[in-house]
């Protein structure tokens, strides 16, 4: 990482913290999804399914990065500062740090200021179980789930792999998370489809839902609670989830997990953290000040090891 992906890594983390998604504009993941979606409708029939998915997730996300790749590269040659602003521009959309925290207190508003309906509608923008039977207790812990689950997928891998492999590597990144969210589901239409394409999620994130865990109990400073974190983080049916929710479950003495509604299908998830005590409304602005800690604390991590590694 040289002086100028530094400056583009901080002008497009803070662009994001101030302006969150411009949903006035077209946006990068609506992008991916819609070439996701006109994929899948064409190749999820008839027989070989997990091959055709696999082509599909090789092929789209290759596609996300080489295309980014050798188009910086033309502008760069051109003129530096315009392939500097066009890459700040990628970036700032691969990031969703203001939105998460934005949609979390959103949730925590509308439950507290209109009742439970309200609490359950605005939920269901944000997570893809089944609201509609859910108790303020089970909103909350939910919003505080997907916040934490989050953090890591919309936040911390995307600066991960752009410290990595530059702004190409944060694009690719995404196409798999969306490629994730749209199709990576155990069930009768992406069970054969999506089966790559979730595999390769869980090892793209393999590492940064470890950092973001680590980096909650730093900002924190609960580092002490690691060992306990990384335990829990276990115990989750996905690979990675589990260990940024065990790190906020341990911060905030809660618990997270139990069965929820996913599609209609009762799933049994495991319980982490054991504290089942009722979440308080003033608390979302705790975790949306950890969510923001801990991804300036990553940032400044990325820049830090690029100057010493400069010197």
């Amino acid at each position: 990482m040289d002086l100028a992906s530094v400056i583009i890594l901080t002008i497009a983390f803070v662009l994001d913290l101030i302006f969150g998604d411009p949903r006035s504009l077209p946006h990068l993941i609506v992008g991916y999804g819609n070439l996701i979606s006109f994929g899948e409708k064409r190749l999820n029939k008839g027989n070989y399914k997990l091959i055709k998915g696999a082509f599909l997730t090789i092929t789209l996300v290759s596609t996300s990065f080489a295309l980014p790749y050798y188009f910086l590269g033309l502008v760069h040659s051109f003129n530096a500062i315009i392939a500097s602003v066009i890459s700040i521009v990628l970036l700032f959309y691969c990031l969703a740090n203001k939105t998460l925290v934005k949609e979390g207190i959103a949730v925590f508003n509308a439950l507290e200021k209109d009742g439970l309906e309200a609490g359950r509608k605005r939920l269901s923008w944000i997570v893809g179980r089944d609201t509609s039977e859910l108790s303020a207790q089970q909103i909350r812990t939910a919003t505080l789930e997907t916040m934490s689950e989050n953090l890591s997928d919309g936040v911390i891998a995307p600066l991960f792999y752009f410290a990595i492999l530059g702004v190409p590597g944060a694009m690719a990144y995404k196409m798999i998370n969306t490629f994730d969210s749209m199709i990576g589901y155990k069930n009768e239409r992406y069970e054969k489809f999506g089966k790559f394409a979730a595999k390769l999620d869980d090892v793209a994130n393999y590492i940064p839902a470890r950092l973001t865990a680590l980096f909650m109990l730093i900002v924190t400073f609960r580092l002490g609670g690691l060992f306990t974190v990384f335990s829990e983080g276990k115990k989750h049916s996905s690979p990675n989830a589990g260990y940024p929710e065990a790190a906020l479950a341990y911060i905030l003495n809660v618990r997270f997990g139990g069965p929820n509604f996913y599609g209609g299908k009762l799933v049994d998830k495991p319980y982490i953290g054991s504290n089942d005590r009722n979440i308080q409304h003033h608390e979302i602005h705790k975790v949306g000040n950890i969510n923001y800690a801990t991804s300036w604390l990553f940032v400044l991590s990325i820049v830090s090891i690029h100057i010493i590694i400069a010197l």
